[in-house]
């Protein structure tokens, strides 16, 4: 039985004896044998590949349908942005993929936008994964595939060319590869004790001056993102001493007439929290609450944002209430035990396994027998602009996202079978660099089908600026 199937609460026993890192990296390194690392190289998509577009429409099902033309609109703005909205897409192809074997819990959606900056219970600004919506039991390298194919793209929109996009992503591959090595024999709670504080000193490399004010930069935006910040932005007096969420549809509308049925789900969601913080969360209470909607791929989904008020109108606190849904690889991958049928739970889970500290206030709940998980809505939450990096910059952004999904892989899985089985020469990186550049050539044409479409009329299409989720 696997660690990551052991964490998801399929077997636990404390007295059963695990074999010395160094067999399972023997172990890890044997399954080269059975799976060759250049297997990894070859994307090609097979003469009964799924149409894209129509798994596209089978995700749409069950979505808000006003809301699905801004989705399509959003994911036909660029590649880059078709590949972020098509988690299921790419979850089919992977499925077609030769696999290790060694099962991890995966983001599931680790595309490089979803690395980013937050703060932890102790107001710190740590840099890790942040969006664990399609995270589930699955094999490792779904996940560094995923992440090198959105290298590949978002190189391809800096204006990177093939050379440079293959150096990006052997960093991003090489990024991975040496903190699993790392981390291989390393005590299991010192794993699970790793933060990386890209404010202070910074444990894994030393950055370039460009890199390092990039950084800064951002660190400084996240310090100021926060409840009080946000509540300047999106919510206004009503004049009779209350307050509303400042209309701006579709992307803000209000939730008013849903307030009850939120106040209820919010109810029940503090008794997923520990009794600590539903001690805390008790002191506040509920003011409004809107519709918002976030994202790329969530697009359709429902969402609500609340306000609610602890220590008087200067204290508030923001909570996304986000419905969740089926995880897009779940299709191809044995069933979850059923108590985490529920996904919210399933993302609740994956998220304090995975993130190195993870939101003080994430939950989850149902609401009209739907899914949900509630957390913070703006707690120190910033973003790497990726839009201007090339050259070192965008390099070490890239190998910094292959650290950081590493460590996170190791949380929950093996990272001695793992590093076993990638080993310490460059083989892993070239055949994740050919596989990337042709599933970057996959995606430009994916994205040119749906913008086709958009334009003979098949599907209906909003343009709209991105929401970050």
């Amino acid at each position: 039985m696997e660690i990551a199937e052991i964490e998801l609460g399929r077997e636990f026993d404390l007295g059963r004896v695990l074999k010395h890192w160094k067999e399972r990296h023997a172990e890890g390194k044997t399954l080269r044998r059975k799976v060759p690392r250049e297997a990894h190289a070859e994307w090609k998509p097979g003469k009964n590949r799924p149409d894209p577009l129509k798994l596209l429409a089978a995700s749409n099902k069950g979505r808000q349908e006003h809301l699905i033309p801004l989705r399509m609109g959003r994911m036909a703005a660029s590649p880059f942005a078709f590949l972020r909205g098509s988690a299921c897409v790419m979850a089919a192809d992977l499925s077609t993929t030769p696999i290790s074997g060694i099962p991890v819990i995966i983001d599931g959606d680790a595309h490089l936008n979803n690395f980013g900056m937050y703060g932890t219970p102790l107001r710190e600004v740590v840099f890790d994964l942040n969006d664990f919506d399609e995270a589930i039991v699955g094999p490792w390298e779904w996940d560094l595939k995923r992440l090198v194919a959105s290298v590949n793209v978002a190189g391809r929109a800096n204006g990177l060319n093939r050379r440079e996009r293959d150096t990006a992503v052997k960093r991003c591959v090489k990024g991975y590869r040496s903190n699993v090595h790392r981390l291989k024999s390393m005590g299991v709670l010192d794993v699970w004790y790793l933060h990386y504080y890209p404010g202070s000193t910074n444990p894994l490399a030393k950055m370039t001056p460009e890199i390092k004010a990039v950084f800064a930069k951002t660190v400084a935006k996240a310090m100021h993102t926060d409840n009080r910040a946000l509540l300047a932005k999106v919510v206004e007096p009503t004049g009779s001493g209350g307050w509303r969420f400042k209309e701006d549809p579709p992307i803000l509308t209000s939730a008013h007439a849903s307030k009850a049925k939120i106040i209820d789900a919010l109810n029940r969601y503090a008794e997923s929290l520990p009794p600590e913080r539903r001690f805390m969360l008790a002191r506040y209470h509920v003011v409004a609450a809107a519709h918002r909607v976030v994202g790329v791929g969530s697009v359709g989904t429902r969402a609500y944002l609340v306000l609610l008020f602890g220590n008087g109108d200067d204290d508030p606190l923001f909570l996304q209430v986000k419905e969740s849904v089926m995880a897009a690889h779940a299709p191809y991958l044995p069933p979850l035990r059923d108590e985490f049928r529920h996904n919210g739970k399933r993302v609740v889970a994956a998220q304090r396994a995975l993130q190195a500290s993870s939101d003080p206030m994430v939950g989850y709940t149902s609401i009209d027998g739907r899914d949900y998980y509630v957390r913070q809505m703006k707690d120190l939450k910033a973003s790497i602009p990726m839009e201007g990096l090339t050259g070192a910059s965008f390099n070490f952004y890239a190998w910094g996202c292959g650290v950081i999904l590493a460590r996170a892989h190791s949380r929950t899985g093996d990272p001695a079978r793992i590093g076993g089985y990638c080993g310490k020469s460059t083989v892993l990186d070239q055949a994740l660099a050919e596989w990337a550049e042709s599933y970057g050539d996959q995606t430009e044409s994916d994205h040119s089908l749906l913008v086709e479409a958009i334009r003979k009329g098949e599907i209906k299409a909003e343009a709209q600026t991105d929401e970050s989720s």
